[in-house]
């Protein structure tokens, strides 16, 4: 046999045995959510009720929405920790435009276009910040979100005096909570692809996806609230890493992180009525990133 032939032979033999492991690692994230929601279920049966199981799914949409706009920039080795306060400044400014233009006698039609413009006028806004002050200016992701953090808290918090803001239209609520409902590559800089510019969109996708996700939970609860956002942000970056989103950048995908979202939606719901603490919560989920991060590492040693 010649030396090319062994070396075919060995290459063969080493993908033979790397395709199990990949379709193990694949596997892994399906039966982790089949054991945690019959786990959840031994507890309280009404863990599998229909209208709870309506009610994970409805969860898991919007904070898939989150997880994607998270995997779009951890995707490129950022992340966006004012993802949660965006989903309130653009919640209150959605409907404090709608209540404005109904206010002042304008139609229907005229109110849902002034909040949705509003809303995704916000949203781009915010996400167009980051991506310049990341890309162009050179700060930090960690830095920069942080601090449009304490900027949208501060805005949603001021515009909206602390409290929730009220005057939504119920046809936008029947439309955006009773209707129906990318990648880059980490070796950018090699491929001669823009960078900056690239950098600068992927942020925006991530702030125009918040502000969809935040437009459809402002449906969902008839009005504009500061505090919407919550923990959205480490939910959201949460869901991204357990669907297998690389921290260290350059691989993930929009399926998984749907799986993701759908396994964090599970746990805080069966932890909710299981009656574990908020707090225990936090940390839970604190710890849940943390494993993913590990057996990500672990993954690419083995590869």
């Amino acid at each position: 046999m010649s030396d090319v032939e062994l070396s075919v032979t060995a290459k063969d033999s080493g993908y033979a045995k790397l395709l199990p492991r990949q379709w193990l690692w694949r596997a892994m994230l399906p039966i982790a959510l089949l054991v945690l929601l019959f786990g959840f279920a031994a507890v309280d049966r009404g863990v599998l009720s229909p209208a709870n199981l309506l009610n994970i799914a409805q969860q898991a949409s919007y904070l898939a929405l989150f997880a994607m706009a998270q995997t779009v920039v951890i995707l490129t080795r950022g992340f966006d920790l004012g993802l949660g306060p965006t989903v309130s400044m653009v919640s209150v400014g959605t409907a404090l435009a709608m209540a404005g233009a109904t206010a002042t006698g304008h139609d229907t039609g005229t109110v849902l276009l002034a909040g949705l413009g509003t809303g995704f006028g916000l949203g781009i806004a915010c996400g167009l910040f980051n991506g310049v002050v990341i890309a162009i200016l050179g700060v930090s992701p960690f830095v920069a979100t942080l601090g449009s953090y304490n900027i949208a808290i501060g805005v949603a918090t001021t515009l909206s005096a602390g409290r929730p803001v009220q005057g939504v239209p119920k046809l936008f609520s029947q439309i955006f909570y009773g209707g129906s409902a990318f990648g880059v590559p980490a070796a950018a800089a090699v491929a001669g692809m823009p960078v900056k510019r690239v950098l600068v969109a992927t942020y925006v996708l991530c702030s125009a996806l918040a502000a969809l996700g935040a437009i459809m939970m402002t449906a969902r609860t008839g009005s504009g609230e500061p505090n919407l956002g919550g923990s959205l942000s480490l939910q959201a970056i949460a869901g991204a890493v357990v669907g297998g989103t690389s921290l260290a950048g350059g691989r993930g995908g929009v399926g998984t992180a749907v799986l993701g979202a759908l396994f964090v939606t599970i746990l805080s719901n069966g932890m909710n009525l299981t009656r574990i603490d908020g707090y225990v919560q936090m940390v839970v989920l604190g710890a849940i990133v943390i494993i993913g991060v590990l057996l990500d590492r672990l993954r690419l040693e083995r590869r």
